[in-house]
């Protein structure tokens, strides 16, 4: 019987009967005000992680050869001399 329920997930009578125990434990007056401090503890996790992994890009430095790559070379440099003239 273990390996039954395990197997088959939780299906439709398992979350009823958990979202029963819910509003029996917390009113149905209060499960709108759950909702929704937990919607903006979400969104705040959401920003402060994006806000982390944009600061550890640009954090690191770029590698050398990406840097040698912006550069310009000279031959480059004098083609655009000649063109300007």
């Amino acid at each position: 019987m273990r390996q039954a329920v395990f197997r088959g997930g939780i299906g439709a009578p398992e979350i009823i009967l958990i979202l029963a125990v819910v509003v029996l434990l917390f009113g149905a007056k209060k499960l709108p005000e759950l909702a929704r401090g937990s919607g903006r503890a979400l969104r705040i996790f959401k920003a402060e992680t994006k806000g982390l992994i944009d600061d550890e890009d640009e954090a690191t430095p770029k590698p050398i050869q990406a840097r040698e790559a912006e550069q310009e070379s000279p031959a480059e440099a004098e083609r655009r001399a000649d063109t300007a003239d």
